[in-house]
């Protein structure tokens, strides 16, 4: 009942800020106006997430899910659908493709389960329908890559054995090495991008999400970096006319710490 009380609290909110004599700006959104603000909400939403800042993920979900709702509403004053439709499609389509869960069906392991979930949303879309049809076009590259490969996986096209998987990495890598000793500039870029698609494909098979790892390594990077500016700075140096080798030695001292 508490959860309910609340939901229609912010669905009250919204359609007031709708409703004749509310907010000017609200009312002048669209869908697609809206775009580029779930998008935003929804990176602040992960940044906090990883960061382990429970208040901070509290109140980015609460605005994801305003916007959520928001879009919702929009398209509810023009006739399309209603929030409870979305609500109602919603649990029905996670019943059909939970057959283990809420049917007969028995998995074995992890990867019939993904298998099954890729053959049931195939058999949900038109016949003709290829299996990246419904990959956005918008994802990341990094993260765009990772899906591809998760998705190929699902049907079987993937690499046998992990050492197989090795083999290409190395292939791939000495490729590039190739490519950067002939000074090729458009070999060099077209092969360090295939390497990187097999190194993402490598992460996968190992349970590691590439954007995930990134996103954790620029952090650490980062943090390291304030720590070098702030010891310069203690020190009375000047962070513009450091040497490499004076660089280094913050660096080994900040990691040490």
């Amino acid at each position: 009942m508490k959860n309910h009380t609340a939901l229609q609290s912010l669905l009250e909110v919204i359609d007031a800020l709708l409703a004749p004599g509310g907010c000017p700006w609200d009312q002048a959104q669209t869908p697609e106006t809206l775009c580029d603000y779930i998008i935003e909400e929804s990176f602040e939403l992960v940044d906090c997430i990883r960061s382990g800042d429970a208040p901070g993920a509290l109140e980015e979900i609460g605005d994801v899910l305003f916007l959520l709702f928001f879009t919702a509403r929009l398209y509810e004053k023009k006739g399309d659908f209603d929030l409870a439709g979305v609500f109602e499609s919603a649990a029905a389509k996670m019943i059909r493709r939970h057959p283990h869960v809420f049917d007969t069906l028995k998995i074995k392991d992890r990867e019939e389960l993904l298998r099954n979930w890729e053959r049931i949303k195939r058999a949900e879309k038109p016949a003709g329908k290829g299996l990246y049809d419904s990959l956005p076009k918008g994802l990341p590259p990094l993260f765009k890559a990772y899906r591809i490969h998760s998705k190929a996986a699902r049907v079987g096209f993937t690499w046998e054995t992990d050492a197989d998987m090795k083999g290409a990495l190395e292939k791939e890598r000495l490729e590039f090495e190739l490519a950067v000793a002939q000074g090729r500039e458009e070999r060099m870029a077209e092969e360090f991008g295939d390497y990187l698609f097999s190194l993402v494909e490598y992460g996968r098979r190992l349970g590691l999400k590439a954007s995930a790892c990134l996103d954790g390594a620029n952090k650490k990077f980062l943090t390291r970096f304030r720590g070098m500016e702030a010891l310069a700075k203690a020190r009375g140096l000047d962070v513009s006319t450091l040497t490499l080798a004076e660089w280094n030695a913050l660096w080994d001292e900040v990691k040490s710490s």
